[in-house]
């Protein structure tokens, strides 16, 4: 029972607010030592298991460190984004006049369903795309027919790019063969006595990833008409 003292640190941790990772740290030290300890154990026994749980950290970092450097990529993007990312894709975007908040972000799904079918579902995601490239260019775009955004405008917009990348990595990626999800649906099918094969499912998972395209297609329309009708649009000098 010892061993749940772990959790207390959690909680303890949790309730006057600590840094997140100091706490985990903490719980996972107490619950190693708590493992080790016996009415036998002397000082040197103890030592011992915190130098083993600290060790234990380790190889789990090293083991994976190539995952540990997705991070840098969230480095790199705060950097950009503070020199100007965003306000450099506002203004791409307002030099296109057809460009629309719907067909920006509808380019996007398109793109995003596309490359997750071929398994390439690193290509996106929110804090890649959404936040310093499609939201921003989608509000862009807003902004050269309508003229400056009410916040509620503006995170309407931002919720939809925020939705197609959900939507076009989830019904994307069911296409292919590879991705975990079939794999753990064909292994679940097969211990019930069901034998299908990858590719089945797979091309099963193609209608599916067409209607949610259309269905997500029409809401962008109606995200399109929506900013018409509560926007007024922005006049050139001496216009009407």
């Amino acid at each position: 029972m010892l061993v749940l003292l772990g959790i207390a640190v959690v909680v303890f941790g949790f309730i006057v607010r600590a840094n997140p990772l100091l706490v985990v740290m903490s719980a996972a030290i107490v619950t190693g030592l708590a493992a080790a300890w016996t009415p036998q154990a002397d000082l040197l026994t103890m030592w011992q298991a915190g130098v083993d749980t600290l060790a234990l950290f380790g190889k789990a970092f090293n083991d994976n460190r190539f995952i540990s450097l997705v991070w840098m990529v969230l480095i790199a993007i705060g950097l950009l984004e503070r020199s100007g990312l965003q306000e450099r894709a506002r203004m791409v975007i307002a030099k296109i006049p057809a460009a629309t908040s719907a067909g920006v972000i509808w380019v996007y799904l398109v793109f995003r369903q596309v490359m997750s079918a071929l398994g390439l579902t690193s290509l996106g995601g929110h804090p890649q795309m959404v936040r310093p490239l499609v939201a921003p260019m989608a509000e862009g775009a807003a902004e050269s027919r309508h003229g400056p955004l009410p916040d509620k405008q503006r995170f309407l917009i931002r919720s939809h790019a925020a939705a197609a990348d959900n939507i076009g990595l989830f019904f994307g990626e069911d296409i292919f063969i590879a991705i975990g999800s079939i794999l753990l649906m064909v292994g679940f099918l097969e211990t019930n006595g069901i034998i299908v094969t990858p590719l089945e499912l797979s091309v099963w998972a193609i209608p599916t990833a067409i209607v949610a395209l259309a269905i997500h297609s029409l809401r962008l329309l109606l995200l399109d008409r929506h900013l018409k009708r509560t926007l007024a649009p922005v006049t050139t000098e001496g216009g009407q």
